[in-house]
C-alpha cells in the first residue's frame, strides 16, 4: 500500500513538472483584441468575412476545429500566406491555438499585427475553451 502512495505521489511530481516546462501564453498581444469563447462567437457571427486562422499543428486540426478555421501554424504565418488566406489587412482576422499553455496563436498574432492588420483579434483560451463551452466543432 505504502509504495503505491509513493508512486501515486511520484507519478503527480512528474505531471506538474511537466506543465510547468510547457510555455504560457502572454495575457496580452499588443495591437490585438483579446476575446473570450462568447465574443468569438459573436464577431465570427457578425463578420462574414473575418478569417479564423487556427494555428495548431496539422494533426490537432484534423482532429476537430471552429468551423471555417484554416489552419496555419505560427511558423508558416509570414506576409504571403496572410495575404493568400486574409481578405486584407482592413478586414478582421481571429487567431486561436489550444489554449493558455499555446504561445502558437499569440505569435501568429503578433505577426499579423507587424505585418500592419490592423483588426486583430486573439482567443487566448482557444480550442481548450471552445471544447469546454460545447461549443461547434467540425472535422
Amino acid at each position: 500500500m505504502r509504495s503505491r502512495l509513493v508512486l501515486a505521489l511520484f507519478l503527480l511530481h512528474l505531471a506538474f513538472a511537466a506543465l510547468a516546462d510547457k510555455p504560457v501564453a502572454p495575457n496580452s498581444v499588443p495591437g490585438t483584441i483579446r476575446v473570450s469563447a462568447e465574443q468569438a462567437v459573436e464577431l465570427i457571427l457578425a463578420n462574414p468575412r473575418m478569417t479564423i486562422i487556427d494555428s495548431r499543428h496539422t494533426e490537432e486540426f484534423a482532429k476537430g476545429h471552429i468551423e471555417a478555421a484554416i489552419n496555419l501554424i505560427d511558423t508558416g504565418t509570414n506576409s504571403e500566406s496572410l495575404t493568400r488566406l486574409t481578405h486584407g489587412k482592413d478586414y478582421p482576422v481571429l487567431f486561436y491555438c489550444n489554449g493558455e499553455r499555446c504561445p502558437r496563436s499569440s505569435n501568429a498574432a503578433k505577426t499579423a499585427v507587424a505585418l500592419g492588420y490592423k483588426k486583430v483579434y486573439w482567443f487566448r483560451g482557444g480550442w481548450n475553451e471552445w471544447v469546454d463551452k460545447k461549443l461547434p466543432i467540425t472535422k
